[in-house]
């Protein structure tokens, strides 16, 4: 009997029957309680699942972004970096690419891809190359709805979550939260974001390169990005060409010009990008203040006032001013020491040190850190973060010949291992040379005239290294850039640019000061005797504005300077306000000689135009002010003959470097220094630009050991961004308006004309006259008081005078009043 008969004929017994049916029916019991359980599992798990309908009105969190008037990002602040792009707008190529490496078959599945399962499990048991299975959808159901633990139950959810969104939302909807929402690195969330971080551009101008490079993410953001690990990127985004090959939507032809295509990711100090980290920090506090922490959500973009031009060339002439200044400084010392082993043909070993010592010192700007190699007092060889070795030699090791002597002090000494900064000069044959961080700071804004608007806005040398904003929150002593405004109080009281005032010294009393006695001093510790107001502005007297504001009186001079936006308080009513001895901002200066720049209207300072929401709609909007609808702070006579003083200054005076520099007929300014050199400022406009510079340190201390100026500091900083700002801008000459004359060849009041107003002052009862002679024993000098004594400089030849004393004595002379 076979075995097949056998089994038949025990079937075929009445109790083997029995037990088979009872086998049967156990089966089918347990598989209706499978079932039953399953059932009943997937109802109760699909109860606490999220409600995925939300997602067709998809508001993720998106961050504040700050624009330029251009149309740059100059800032964005919030947890997460995203841009919402609709599907629509985002680029074939970024598609195809994301499609042919995370679902290729996106479009044909029902949210969980059963051939995908499959292969990716064929491919697992059999020990190749590790595949998930995760479609789009399931992976917009895991990144929003659920965590990234890897579980059963996360797994089967997930699953559950995939049928959902398939059945509420169309294909391009699920597509588009994707390309939004996942994370790809750098903070940056969505593709539109990681266009900006890793390549500097908007999402639709990827080339088939960079898409594959952002496409290839997704996997491991953290590691497999090009600022991280260029690489692991590069080998992630061939395989990406590959698959875009494989699956149709690259020919051959194309997918060998990707992979030829040169990478050109995004430059942190890139010249063309625009640096506005204060502008845009100023920003952020103005919208947290008015909408809250929900600035940071809500997808707010702010249109500043700023052009691009304009903040580029504020940003590259101060730094630049800063580092010609800085390498007049004595060599501080190394930034740092590394040890680096010994076998110099250990590369491996040389890059990881010279990579954990950099780490700490990232490049700033054009300023790069880099690590000694090789030091002697000819050369020196150093390595940069990204493996550059740059060989520095002559002019190149002035600023630290101090550093590369043989006996230098241990805090000063280069050797191998020390950390440096080297900058790259510009000219025919770019070279490079040792260079220090700063500890000077500066400030340079800029502002239209005509309606108030910021057009450029540095607060610093750099905002990362320290993020006080100079421009509105240094307050300085102005020094002479704040003259002028004396001047013009002076010219309501009856003076003109022609009166003739006394450059002599005088002494004052402590009640004068509002403090000690006071004898004050000219910057040169010279005098020059009377001479018209418009010279004394032009040099920059000291004496002639004391005696000028102490005629008028120094209340009524606290009221005047009111009128241009400075705060009565921060200036005393007191004589050494002449010399600029209050308190100001640099944007406060700006907004000030605006008044004279625009004939003598005051403006607020612009800076917002418009905030929107995400979709660009328009929630509020600042419009520019109209000049004759908005306060006038001067009449307009006064302007004008003040920007006929200060053109002379520029022409003629403190400021004539920049005249030499530009070349033009409408340039009007005032240089500044504070006493000891404290504080150097430039402070000028042409007809459709204000600018204000200045330098200082934070703590205050002298500007070098000889002292450095306003016009040797500042005005180049000036010059330099006037050069880019007035740039195809035609001279505009001067318009006279009603009720001033041409009385000589020199514009005065018209009333003041033929006669009248303050001829003089200070020069009455004893003109002073070049060569100096001694007073006559017992005599006084007109101004001084009794204090003076008899020897006093200044006064003219007395009957019976001895000559003309000796160059010894006549220095003698003059060094009691210096």
């Amino acid at each position: 009997m076979t075995f097949l008969s056998r089994i038949q004929a025990l079937a075929a017994a009445p109790r083997t029957r029995r037990m088979l049916l009872w086998g049967l029916g156990g089966l089918l019991a347990l598989a209706v309680a499978g079932v039953v359980t399953a059932g009943v599992a997937f109802l109760l798990v699909s109860r606490q699942l999220p409600d995925v309908s939300s997602l067709a009105d998809y508001k993720p969190k998106l961050p504040l972004r700050v624009f330029s008037a251009d149309g740059s990002l100059i800032g964005e602040f919030g947890e997460e970096r995203r841009q919402l792009v609709p599907i629509d707008q985002m680029p074939k190529v970024l598609k195809d690419a994301v499609l042919a490496t995370e679902d290729a078959r996106f479009y044909q599945h029902g949210g969980v891809d059963s051939k995908g399962l499959m292969r990716a499990l064929v491919a697992n048991l059999s020990g190749g190359r590790a595949q998930g299975a995760s479609t789009i959808t399931m992976q917009v159901a895991r990144n929003m709805f659920l965590s990234s633990e890897r579980t059963l139950t996360r797994k089967f959810n997930e699953v559950l979550l995939a049928y959902r969104l398939e059945e509420r939302l169309t294909k391009d909807q699920i597509l588009e939260i994707y390309l939004n929402q996942i994370y790809l690195g750098n903070r940056a969330y969505g593709f539109a974001a990681a266009a900006q971080t890793y390549f500097g551009k908007p999402v639709q101008q990827l080339t088939v390169s960079e898409a594959a490079m952002l496409a290839g993410l997704p996997k491991a953001p953290g590691t497999n990005n090009p600022v991280n690990n260029l690489r692991r990127a590069v080998a992630r985004q061939q395989y990406v060409i590959n698959r875009m090959h494989e699956t149709g939507y690259l020919s051959a032809e194309e997918a060998d010009a990707a992979r030829a295509e040169p990478l050109r990711l995004r430059d942190p100090a890139d010249p063309q990008r625009v640096r506005a980290e204060f502008v845009a920090e100023m920003v952020r506090q103005q919208m947290v203040a008015q909408y809250g922490d929900e600035a940071y959500t809500r997808g707010l973009k702010v249109y500043t006032t700023l052009t691009d031009a304009d903040q580029r060339a504020a940003y590259g002439a101060l730094r630049e001013g800063i580092m010609d200044y800085e390498l007049r400084q004595p060599w501080r010392g190394p930034e740092g020491f590394v040890n680096l082993p010994e076998d110099t043909q250990d590369e491996k070993a040389l890059d990881t040190a010279v990579d954990d010592a950099l780490g700490d010192h990232p490049d700033n700007g054009d300023l790069r850190a880099a690590v000694v190699l090789q030091a002697d007092a000819k050369k020196l060889r150093a390595v940069r973060a990204n493996g550059e070795t740059v060989e520095i030699t002559g002019r190149g090791l002035q600023l630290a010949q101090r550093g590369l002597a043989s006996k230098a002090p241990p805090n000063l000494q280069i050797r191998r291992g020390s950390i440096i900064r080297v900058m790259q000069t510009e000219g025919k044959t770019p070279s490079w040379t040792v260079a220090q961080l700063p500890e000077v700071e500066g400030a340079l804004v800029a502002l239209d005239p005509r309606d108030g608007a910021v057009r450029a806005l540095v607060g610093g040398f750099d905002f990362n290294k320290n993020k006080f904003n100079h421009v509105t929150q240094a307050w300085r002593q102005p020094g002479s850039a704040f003259k002028p405004f004396i001047y013009s109080a002076a010219l309501e009281k009856g003076f003109m640019p022609t009166t003739v005032v006394n450059d002599a010294p005088l002494v004052f009393e402590a009640g004068s000061t509002g403090g000690q006695p006071w004898e004050p001093k000219n910057y040169d510790g010279t005098y020059e005797g009377p001479m018209s107001l418009r010279d004394a502005l032009s040099k920059s007297k000291n004496l002639v504005t004391i005696r000028v504001l102490d005629a008028i009186g120094t209340q009524y001079a606290q009221e005047w300077i009111a009128r241009f936006g400075f705060e009565a308080e921060k200036h005393p009513a007191y004589l050494p306000m002449a010399l600029g001895a209050g308190a100001v901002t640099p944007l406060q200066m700006a907004s000030a000689y605006s008044v004279f720049a625009n004939g003598g209207w005051k403006l607020p300072p612009l800076l917002i135009t418009r905030v929107t929401d995400h979709r660009d709609q328009v929630i509020e909007e600042w419009k520019p002010p109209v000049l004759d609808q908005m306060p006038r702070a001067i009449p307009e006579r006064n302007a004008f003959v003040m920007d006929t003083l200060l053109a002379s200054v520029v022409k003629n005076g403190t400021g004539r470097r920049a005249y030499t520099a530009l070349r033009r007929d409408d340039l009007y300014g005032k240089t500044g220094t504070t006493n000891d050199s404290h504080d150097a400022w430039f402070a000028g406009f042409a007809s459709t630009r204000v600018a204000v510079a200045w330098m200082g340190y934070d703590t205050p201390r002298q500007l070098g050991v000889r002292g450095e100026t306003g016009g040797s500091l500042s005005l180049p900083v000036w010059t330099r961004y006037m050069q880019s700002a007035l740039k195809g801008v035609p001279v505009a000459a001067l318009k006279a308006p009603e009720g001033v004359l041409d009385a000589g060849g020199d514009w005065t009041f018209a009333e003041y004309a033929h006669g009248g107003g303050v001829q003089q002052l200070g020069v009455e009862e004893a003109p002073l006259y070049p060569p100096l002679y001694p007073v006559m024993p017992g005599g006084q000098v007109p101004g001084f008081g009794s204090s003076v004594p008899a020897e006093a400089y200044g006064a003219g030849p007395a009957p019976g005078a001895p000559p003309p004393p000796s160059s010894p004595e006549r220095n003698r002379i003059l060094d009691i009043f210096r």
